[in-house]
């Protein structure tokens, strides 16, 4: 079963508060019977923030709060004393973030570092009190302005995860053993399709205390972005890895054809992750032996680095981790 506290996606009623009331009032005290205008102006209304907590890596804590309203701004006061603000509601959200307009699909944010913060929904601003209109020819206003109403809408928050390199194939191509064995992840693994139906990360040990970050991302299908399989719903974690490693079994019946299938679905998703650096593995490569790795060879394509691996046997696996580390850094 998938985990349910991995939630990668929420949709949300945003509305920040509004401006508090400008204040009409007139200064009294004992001897100024008829002093000038004192109202203050209203306070801000409340923003509503988006904040960036290394610490978190899931939108779970979120999925269950479908309306978030930021506090209004409180009225002006007597003696030219300005409204309190509204309190803001500050929404903590795990790095890789990106905010939308549910209807326009306009990107409306991104958080990518620890304490990043961006206004998501704008407090609308406190209105003036009397004291602001006092002029010359006119020294005793009466009137003030309302306060400004805060931003609503539908906004979508999604979770593209932060890796250094994704690892796509076919269901049952060998990424969650790969992931598994080179790094402390303890990914779902079988030997039946779509195994995987959360994205899974890992650190990856190098040489020298150096590390790499690693995401397993659930198998892709022919015709995923489209929506067949998994559709295109784990498709978005791959745009935010600096590397795409792809995955090929040894025992494929084309891997010539299977590579060419994944890169087509990823250009159909997004053209531009086609310009992103690019690996090929042929895994459990365990079976092989040197004759037939010669005839594989010749099935590889040549526009891309290839490198034969076995998990379970451990083979290759160290020049993987070379050639990654190699092209992550070239």
């Amino acid at each position: 079963m998938a985990n349910p506290n991995f939630i990668d996606y929420v949709k949300l009623f945003c509305r920040s508060g509004k401006g508090g009331a400008g204040f009409v009032h007139f200064h009294r005290e004992k001897f100024i019977e008829k002093g000038g205008p004192d109202g203050g102006d209203g306070g801000r209304g409340g923003h509503i923030i988006l904040k960036g907590n290394a610490q978190l890596w899931t939108l779970l804590h979120l999925k269950y709060r479908k309306h978030i309203h930021a506090d209004d701004g409180h009225a002006g006061e007597e003696q030219n004393r300005t409204g309190a603000m509204g309190q803001d509601e500050v929404l903590e959200v795990p790095l890789g973030t990106v905010a939308k307009d549910a209807e326009t699909g306009k990107t409306l944010a991104e958080i990518n570092d620890d304490g990043q913060e961006v206004i998501l929904k704008a407090g609308g601003r406190g209105g003036k009190g009397n004291a602001f209109f006092a002029t010359s020819t006119n020294q005793a206003p009466t009137h003030a302005q309302p306060g400004e109403a805060g931003q609503e809408s539908w906004v979508v928050l999604e979770l593209k995860l932060l890796a250094d390199v994704g690892l796509v194939g076919f269901p049952n191509a060998g990424k969650s053993t790969l992931l598994s064995v080179v790094s402390a992840a303890k990914p779902k693994i079988a030997d039946y399709p779509f195994t995987t139906l959360t994205p899974n990360l890992g650190v990856v040990p190098y040489r020298n205390d150096k590390s790499f970050v690693m995401a397993d991302i659930p198998g892709i299908i022919e015709g995923a972005a489209e929506g067949r399989g998994l559709g295109i719903r784990f498709l978005r974690h791959i745009e935010r890895n600096s590397l795409l490693l792809f995955l090929v079994p040894a025992d494929a019946k084309d891997i010539r054809e299977e590579y060419r299938i994944l890169l087509n679905e990823l250009k159909k998703y997004n053209p531009e992750l086609l310009d992103k650096k690019r690996l090929l593995a042929i895994s459990k490569c365990d079976m092989l032996d040197e004759e037939l790795k010669t005839e594989l060879e010749k099935e590889v394509p040549a526009d891309v680095p290839v490198v034969f691996i076995s998990s379970i046997a451990q083979q290759g696996i160290t020049e993987l981790k070379d050639l990654i580390w190699r092209t992550l850094h070239d």
